[in-house]
C-alpha cells in the first residue's frame, strides 16, 4: 500500500513532467493554446484532488490523460461548441500506418483545423498521431472498442487529409488602433526598461498570473515582477496577436529565432492594465499557437 502522502508527491512530480504533453492534447482538444492552458490548470486541480479516492494508480499517466479528456469534454459543453457525439461504426480495419512525413503533417495542423473533426475523430488522431499513443491507450482514454478507436482514427485522417486540400480562408489577424497604441507603449517602455513607466500604466489592484508559477495581486505585490525581469537580458518584447488576441510576443535576443519563446496577455480596464498573464515558465503554450507580430 502507498502512504497517502507519498502517492500525492508522485503524482504532482507526474503532473510537472507530463504537464507539456497533457497541454498539446487539451490544446488540440479545444482549438486554443490558452483555453488549453486553462483546461490543464482545472485538470491538474481535479487530477490531485481525485487522488486520495483513486489509490495506487496501475498507469497513472493513462489516469491523467482521461481527466484531461474529460475535462476538455466539459470545457467544449460549457462553451456549447461541443459537436454530437456520433458512435462509429464497430466495423474492423486495419489502421494504416502513417510515413514520418504525414506524421509531422498532422502533428503541425492547425489548432483551428482539429476544431472540424468530430470529437470521436479528433481524440484518436491527436492521441496517436500527435502525441503517439497507441490504440490501446486511446480505448482507455475515449472508454470505447478497439474496433471504435481504429474507425474513428481512420475516419479523423481521411478528414483531416481532405481539409488540406482546401484552401486557407481564414481572415488576415490585425491590431486594433488603440490596441497597438498600448500595446506599443508597454513594448517600448519595457524594451527600454523603464519600469517605472510600465508601473505608472497598471491599475492599483492589477493581477498577475505567471504561468506554473504564482499569482500577484496589487501593484506593490507585482512591481517585484517587472524586478524580475530587470535582473535578465533573455528576453525583446514584440506587440502582436496570438489567437487574435492582442499579445506582447517575446523573443531571446542571443538565439536570434524568428518564433516566439513564449507571450503575455493583458488585459486592461479604464486605460489601465488590468491583467497580466505571463507564459515565460510554460513555453510549451506557445507550441501551434497562432500569432502575429
Amino acid at each position: 500500500m502507498v502512504p497517502e502522502a507519498s502517492a500525492g508527491s508522485d503524482i504532482e512530480r507526474l503532473l510537472v513532467a507530463m504537464r507539456p504533453k497533457l497541454h498539446r492534447y487539451c490544446a488540440r482538444m479545444v482549438g486554443s493554446v490558452i483555453d488549453g492552458e486553462d483546461v490543464l490548470q482545472d485538470a491538474m486541480i481535479k487530477a490531485v484532488e481525485a487522488q486520495p479516492a483513486a489509490g495506487e494508480l496501475g498507469n497513472p499517466e493513462g489516469w491523467l490523460f482521461r481527466i484531461a479528456h474529460n475535462t476538455a469534454l466539459d470545457f467544449l459543453r460549457r462553451r456549447k461548441r461541443q459537436e454530437a457525439l456520433r458512435g462509429p461504426a464497430e466495423v474492423d480495419m486495419i489502421v494504416d500506418q502513417l510515413d514520418a512525413v504525414a506524421s509531422r503533417q498532422i502533428a503541425a495542423t492547425s489548432l483551428r483545423t482539429f476544431m472540424r473533426l468530430p470529437v470521436p475523430q479528433r481524440v484518436s488522431v491527436i492521441l496517436m498521431d500527435v502525441l503517439g499513443c497507441s490504440l490501446k491507450e486511446i480505448c482507455e482514454v475515449m472508454d470505447c472498442s478497439l474496433p471504435a478507436a481504429k474507425a474513428a482514427l481512420h475516419r479523423g485522417r481521411a478528414q483531416l487529409r481532405e481539409i488540406s486540400d482546401e484552401p486557407e480562408d481564414a481572415p488576415q489577424q490585425k491590431l486594433s488602433d488603440a490596441d497597438r497604441e498600448r500595446l506599443g507603449a508597454y513594448v517600448a517602455h519595457f524594451n527600454a526598461r523603464d519600469f517605472d513607466a510600465i508601473r505608472a500604466m497598471i491599475s492599483d489592484d492589477v493581477r498577475l498570473d505567471l504561468v506554473s508559477r504564482t499569482h500577484l495581486r496589487g501593484k506593490a505585490e507585482v512591481s517585484r515582477y517587472f524586478g524580475n525581469y530587470d535582473k535578465v537580458s533573455d528576453w525583446h518584447l514584440v506587440p502582436g496577436l496570438v489567437e487574435r488576441r492582442p499579445a506582447v510576443l517575446v523573443f531571446d535576443p542571443s538565439e536570434g529565432d524568428t518564433k516566439p519563446k513564449y507571450f503575455v496577455l493583458l488585459g486592461w480596464s479604464a486605460g489601465k492594465v488590468a491583467t497580466i498573464r505571463d507564459f515565460r515558465h510554460a513555453p510549451y503554450v506557445v507550441d501551434g499557437a497562432e500569432y502575429l507580430i
